[in-house]
């Protein structure tokens, strides 16, 4: 789960943006007093996340507002299904609305998108991960939705990890060091507690890597083929991850070449932002029954 004030870190700075000296629009025509409810509604199937995103926007906004979850983090719906309510001050809803949508919006398509894939490597031993190819700002959140969808994360950073991949191994044998030395010298450089994963586009490198300490060796780009070669090559010595030409029609072939893991790019960069609205009635209590359907569309 992302940590609260990380998410409260990245509502606040979307708040800021959005209404950087508060919501001359609601200021002008709701009444300081007037209430409302709304709806979460899915306008399409998919895989919910962002509850607590949700939750944060609105009380940031104005604590007064009551939000109701309805559905989890995780949990799959049908077009029309109800995710969550509010109830509170209605300039308040109003001001918190784009902000809220846009992120649960966004959360909600990797979700999808992420379960999508998932689904489609089932029954395999491969693992579907995210990449560090994100929005900026939005990191957290958007693996936190590739966790919602069934995925798992890969590092987070560049500091969580020593990765080496083309223009690293690159630069590091360009003295005329072999590659397994070279790598068995910068394995010393690492702390204990560190993991080496190096990226390999030649079978013919799985040997040098191997011999150089990696834990995990990336198959960039080979054929479902030289997958299983490489599979029957490294015969449990590291995690194979396989990674890039990866999409929904040739994962579920990249998995059953017996991979450990498959890193998804398009999880984040490409998954599309899933049709949610904000169904607002104004508080008859007040003396008003009109309905107002602020939905996905509006500005």
């Amino acid at each position: 789960m992302t940590e609260p004030r990380e998410i409260e870190r990245i509502v606040a700075m979307a708040l800021d943006e959005d209404a950087p000296w508060g919501d001359l629009t609601g200021e002008t025509l709701i009444p300081e007093g007037e209430t409302a409810t709304a709806e979460l509604v899915a306008r399409e199937p998919g895989v919910f996340s962002g509850a607590r995103v949700v939750e944060t926007t609105f009380r940031l906004v104005d604590p007064r507002i009551a939000v109701e979850a309805v559905a989890a983090d995780g949990d799959r719906f049908a077009a029309g299904d109800v995710l969550a309510r509010v109830q509170g001050p209605a300039r308040g809803i109003l001001r918190a609305e784009r902000v809220a949508l846009n992120l649960v919006q966004r959360m909600s398509g990797v979700a999808t998108l992420t379960a999508r894939y998932v689904d489609a490597v089932a029954g395999t031993r491969a693992r579907i991960v995210d990449t560090r190819k994100t929005t900026p700002g939005l990191r957290s959140l958007e693996r936190q939705a590739v966790r919602d969808g069934g995925g798992r994360n890969h590092r987070r950073s560049l500091s969580d990890a020593v990765m080496a991949k083309d223009n690293h191994l690159a630069v590091l044998t360009a003295g005329g060091a072999d590659l397994a030395t070279a790598l068995r010298e910068a394995r010393e450089r690492m702390p204990h507690t560190a993991h080496l994963e190096v990226e390999v586009d030649r079978i013919d490198q799985i040997e040098p890597v191997l011999a150089g300490g990696a834990q995990t060796v990336m198959l960039d780009n080979f054929t479902v083929d030289a997958l299983r070669a490489g599979v029957e090559l490294i015969a449990g010595r590291a995690i194979v991850e396989a990674s890039g030409g990866v999409n929904l029609d040739t994962v579920a072939g990249i998995a059953a070449a017996g991979v450990d893991v498959i890193s998804v790019g398009a999880l984040t960069h490409s998954a599309r932002a899933l049709d949610l609205g904000l169904d607002v009635v104004i508080d008859a209590g007040a003396g008003r029954s009109a309905t107002d359907a602020a939905d996905a569309g509006s500005a």
